[in-house]
């Protein structure tokens, strides 16, 4: 039977119906019981007489029922109508499943880590139920607006005799695996999954490993002509793409992908261990991050890929100073803005004399502006959440309205056009990533995603170019016979060609390739030569020429970054300035957000640890002034800092008197003296790769998280005054604060829960902390956790009782001043066992937008 508006299954008031598939009908339902809305997936009459489809239902029902994770599907109920169909209430979602969101264009990396960790942390605590998914892939994967990535479809797929091609799926029995049956969707499937065989926990970190692929560079892991074909494939080829992912991204890929489980990583929590080592903040630039990708790296610890990942990680904006004189030549350089913010577009009305431009300003959100050439002031055109994507010969403009905004780039928003000289903007089409209107302002010419392919179309609905990765900037030559664009191979990456396409022929043209970082182009006044910024050595940017024979010539190459934005008929051009650094504050809790002191010191200053009395802040540095390697320092009573060493800054002693740090390569973990003495190098004994630690309260061991031979993270304990270290507990635990009696450590455990791990390597789950907690300090009493939960733009701190499990807010704080705010880093937060000072750092970045006149 279907159900109507109004009807009744069981307890629960149909509202609506939400779709209908191979498995059922889904509808909107109201459980008045508890006044919250609900989903019901109710299996029809037809198939629940299927004994097969029945048990697969009811699989869903109690593999998905016995778990509580925030990245899983919660199950709420079940039951049967009154005509004996079976129905399943759960957790009302929004959202697109993650193959809907891939097809509408590539990730930001940080949004890749955020995703990968959360698909991570749900896996490992289906696994600790003894639940195996077996049909991981983006059909499964839900992504709310806010970011929350949620597992679905636990046991479900279709039937063998369905399989017509390398997309469709295959059995997924009940119970357990039976030998020689082929379980999960072809693609996605393990090699023992295509063999039939038993396959177990690691069958879907397999699956992951074909997922993270797929996330990171657009393409399908496995990916061949026909279902028998992509099974070979699986069975006996490398995976697609991983020679093109950051490295480490494609470490982590390589070995979820190995064909023998006894080589992959042997538990899902393992896998988010290593994906949060990534999100690091001495790992990664801050071009790849945004306000809400920075929640994801609170447990990011390891340096493990720092070098690798500074160089391969996609980058956006980095500044840094150039040595050497200015190349290029202008007539006069004017700037236009003056306000503290964000650009992220900027072009030149027709008479040349008038610029529009989008930014968000002092804190406020993202807007449309226009100023004049001799202005110092602009005026908003009152398009509110929206980004300037082009200006026609006409005085029309075209906007992303409520686009997704990181960096200063507007990823991805509906277009809209509007005319300069007023009126509300008229939607277009959803989902464009970028348009620019033909000369004679007759159509436009847009790039979106369809189907998981960039696309460029001109006029909208003909494609004129495609490209296997993502494409920006497209620009039509001053005749109208060309469009020329930026092309990157790697969906997301910012490194890539400058190509051309011939409107009449179709036909594709590389001018220039080989760029590590490319970014808006615009033809040059000649009309046969095209302007790009970019780098062909490191991620920066500056300005260069094109010639069509791919000649490549400097414009401008200066101090600092510059990015251009568009070129006018008589050469000027309009270029924008960036500014990205941290700030290290230090604040009184309960006081007024006006008693904070800043601590910043250099370009990127990042905490790492404060003494019990608040006086003596231990931080590292890792930007440009460092020279990319982390660099320790200490502060005293807020006086100029002093450098201890290179690497990262880990924790200071109870006594304040040395500090923990890692090496720069991760293979090293030594103790540095605050004040005169040698540095001194703790012996490895098994371990080889260290992520984090600190200190026991009587100063004369220390605790630690390290990799041995079989590549699992664990807690270390160590003697500083000699001695190999010894592992404490089990293998994918990882300590993380020591009690002040010493006697026990908070860590986390194998599915992210929080434990105390006793010195005989005893573990007791701490009651009512979830997996989005954040462990930052034992309060001094030992009777407490003071814990960072997750908040969006924001630090949330409570007290967590650990006899009673209750929590208290103890403070929540907010930049005093927001302007080019990106989001906090979540590594460098800690706070004082008094619960009355904490130390946090923040992520800024500024635009300036000039004019360059006459640039040659």
């Amino acid at each position: 039977m279907s159900f109507s508006a109004g009807d009744r299954c069981g307890p629960y008031e149909i509202v609506a119906k939400l779709g209908q598939g191979g498995m059922g009908e889904v509808f909107r339902a109201r459980d008045s019981r508890l006044g919250r809305d609900v989903a019901i997936k109710v299996l029809p009459e037809s198939l629940s007489s299927d004994p097969g489809r029945l048990a697969r239902f009811e699989q869903e029902a109690r593999a998905t029922g016995l778990l509580n994770h925030p990245n899983i599907l919660s199950v709420f109920d079940v039951g049967e109508t009154a005509s004996g169909a079976p129905y399943m209430v759960c957790e009302l979602l929004e959202g697109d499943t993650l193959r809907e969101r891939l097809a509408r264009g590539p990730l930001a990396a940080t949004r890749v880590l955020d995703y990968a960790i959360q698909i991570a942390r749900g896996l490992a605590a289906a696994h600790q139920r003894n639940v195996i998914h077996r049909d991981l892939k983006p059909e499964n994967l839900l992504i709310t607006p806010d970011h929350r990535v949620k597992i679905l479809d636990f046991g479900l797929a279709k039937l063998v005799g369905q399989v017509i091609d390398a997309d469709a799926p295959t059995q997924v029995l009940a119970g357990h695996t039976t030998p020689g049956t082929v379980l999960g969707t072809v693609g996605y499937m393990s090699p023992e999954q295509v063999r039939g065989s038993e396959a177990d926990l690691r069958s879907d970190i397999f699956s992951f490993g074909a997922l993270l692929v797929e996330m990171q560079t657009g393409v399908r892991a496995f990916l061949a002509n026909s279902a028998v074909e992509t099974m070979n494939a699986i069975l006996n080829h490398e995976a697609c793409g991983l020679e093109t992912m950051p490295d480490g991204f494609a470490r982590i890929a390589a070995r979820c992908l190995e064909k023998n489980p006894d080589e992959r990583f042997q538990s899902a929590q393992d896998v988010a261990f290593a994906i949060e080592s990534l999100g690091s903040a001495s790992s990664m630039r801050p071009g790849t991050l945004s306000s809400s990708d920075l929640r994801v790296s609170k447990r990011a610890i390891a340096l493990a890929s720092l070098a690798v990942l500074a160089t391969a990680v996609l980058a956006v904006l980095i500044l840094r100073t150039r040595e050497g004189a200015v190349v290029g030549k202008a007539r006069s350089f004017r700037q236009l803005t003056f306000r503290l913010g964000s650009v992220t577009g900027a072009r030149f009305a027709p008479d040349g004399q008038v610029v529009v431009y989008s930014a968000a300003w002092d804190g406020n959100p993202l807007d449309v502006f226009m100023t004049r050439r001799s202005a110092v002031e602009s005026r908003s055109l009152g398009f509110k959440s929206a980004g300037i994507l082009a200006v026609s010969s006409k005085e029309e403009i075209a906007i992303s309205q409520d686009c997704s905004v990181s960096w200063g780039e507007c990823l991805d928003g509906t277009l809209a056009r509007a005319s300069l000289a007023g009126g509300a903007p008229r939607q277009m089409l959803a989902h464009v990533a970028a348009a620019e209107w033909s000369p004679d302002s007759s159509a436009l010419a847009v790039v979106r995603a369809v189907e998981g392919q960039f696309r460029l179309e001109y006029p909208q609905g003909t494609v004129v170019a495609t490209t296997a990765g993502w494409m920006t900037s497209p620009r039509f030559s001053p005749d109208g016979t060309k469009i020329a664009f930026c092309e990157h191979p790697q969906l997301g990456n910012i490194g890539g060609s400058v190509a051309v396409v011939d409107l009449a022929s179709r036909k594709k043209q590389i001018l220039s390739s080989g760029w590590k970082s490319l970014s808006r182009l615009a033809w040059s006044p000649r009309a046969d030569k095209i302007w790009v910024s970019g780098s062909q050595r490191d991620t920066g940017y500056q300005i260069y020429e094109i010639a069509v024979d791919g000649t490549v010539r400097p414009v401008l190459m200066a101090p600092g970054d510059f990015e251009l934005f568009d070129v006018s008929r008589s050469g000027d051009a309009l270029i924008a300035t960036a500014n990205a650094r941290t700030r290290l504050v230090k604040r009184t809790i309960g006081e007024s957000s006006g008693n904070e002191t800043q601590l910043s010191w250099l370009d990127w200053s990042t905490a790492a640890d404060i003494s019990a009395d608040g006086r003596t802040v231990l931080f590292y540095e890792f930007g440009h002034a460092a020279g990319g390697v982390p660099t320790a320092y200490v502060r005293h009573d807020d006086s100029d800092p002093v450098q201890l060493g290179p690497g990262k800054a880990l924790a200071l002693s109870p006594n304040a008197a040395f500090a923990l740090v890692l090496g720069p390569a991760a293979t090293e973990l030594s103790i540095l003296p605050l004040g005169a003495g040698d540095k001194r190098v703790l012996p490895k004994g098994p371990v080889r790769l260290y992520y984090t630690g600190g200190w026991f309260p009587e100063g004369n061991r220390v605790f630690f998280v390290g990799e041995g031979d079989d590549h699992r993270p664990a807690t270390f304990v160590q003697d500083v005054g000699g001695g190999d270290p010894h592992m404490l507990g089990p293998s994918g635990v990882r300590g993380a604060l020591v009690s002040p009696d010493g006697k026990q450590i908070a860590a986390y455990g194998f599915g992210d829960e929080i434990l105390r791990v006793g010195l005989k390597g005893e573990l007791d789950p701490i009651p009512g902390t979830s997996a989005g907690d954040t462990l930052m300090q034992w309060s001094a009493d030992g009777k407490s956790l003071y814990i960072r939960t997750a908040a969006e733009n924001s630090l949330r701190i409570v007290k967590h009782d650990l006899a009673t499990g209750k929590r208290g807010l103890l403070t929540e704080i907010r930049p005093t001043d927001a302007t080019g705010f990106i989001g906090f880093d979540t590594d460098g937060i800690k706070i004082t066992a008094d619960g009355r000072t904490c130390i946090y750092t923040y992520w800024r970045l500024i635009h300036e937008l000039f004019l360059a006149e006459g640039l040659e």
